[in-house]
């Protein structure tokens, strides 16, 4: 009989450290399997019951959150060897133009930091400029420390693999009297106030504090659309996207690709620019 036990899932959570995933990951592999198996509870787990929970989701869920819970799902029932319960992704169309409103303009971005300094958030205002112009994520700000700062150089480490990520003159300027005014001796840069490296929550709420005053929407205000905006500039600049899955420690040039595009309107405006048409 084809049941979910704990133990199975505690098993199944120190294969996926022994394989490195992050922590991120595999909180939400665990979590996309135990709510299944909280609602196949006392059922038998056959192919027709997975579909039917796959129909479940299509109806509640969008096709991109749809598919990454079947994907936590697919990798549970491989390592189990139950291969006959996997079931397909939804086919995606590949999306063409970013959703303008969505995406974080760099005014916006400035409005941004601006409300921020004059919410007297220092913290929040040099954290915003280090992700913005070095494209890191969020996870990743643990490593921009005293030390980095001092060579202009961080050595990220991120799902097994290492990159070296160049901090800008400027940042640097910056950072080293923000290190100086809050006393910081050596380690992460921006932690609490008990000294730990900051909490991803912790940074998306008090961005989230400067929407009113900046006139942004609270859509496109969150970290990892800093990242974005980063891309998209670097690649407007550049036009070198393998150079910039690099900068960003993407694996796939397919996954840069969608933090380079453009909004409809700007492709609009590119169209307008061949003037093409006589009256």
């Amino acid at each position: 009989m084809k049941t979910i036990t704990n133990e199975m899932l505690i098993n199944f959570k120190n294969y996926l450290l022994c394989e490195e995933k992050s922590k991120a990951t595999i909180d939400k592999y665990v979590r996309d399997i135990t709510v299944f198996a909280e609602i196949m509870t006392g059922i038998e787990l056959c192919k027709e019951k997975v579909l039917e929970y796959k129909v479940k989701l299509i109806e509640k869920y969008a096709p991109k959150s749809v598919n990454s819970v079947i994907s936590s799902l697919n990798s549970f029932f491989e390592w189990m060897g139950w291969y006959d319960l996997k079931v397909k992704a939804l086919k995606i169309q590949r999306q063409i133009f970013a959703e303008k409103n969505k995406e974080l303009t760099k005014s916006e971005y400035e409005r941004l930091l601006t409300a921020a300094k004059e919410k007297k958030n220092e913290r929040l205002y040099y954290l915003m400029q280090t992700i913005c112009s070095t494209g890191i994520r969020v996870s990743e700000l643990k490593y921009i420390t005293v030390e980095a700062v001092q060579i202009k150089t961080a050595i990220i480490n991120c799902k097994g693999k290492t990159r070296t990520v160049f901090l800008p003159k400027m940042l640097c300027k910056m950072l080293k009297e923000y290190i100086k005014k809050n006393n910081i001796k050596t380690g992460s840069v921006f932690v609490s106030k008990n000294g730990k490296p900051l909490d991803r929550s912790n940074i998306w709420a008090d961005m989230k504090k400067l929407c009113e005053s900046a006139e942004v929407s609270k859509e496109k205000v969150f970290p990892h659309n800093l990242r974005h905006l980063f891309a998209r500039t670097y690649y407007q600049l550049q036009k070198d996207i393998v150079r910039l899955a690099d900068i960003l420690g993407h694996s796939s040039v397919d996954t840069t690709r969608i933090y380079t595009m453009e909004t409809g309107e700007e492709h609009r405006k590119q169209i307008e620019k061949m003037h093409l048409l006589r009256c």
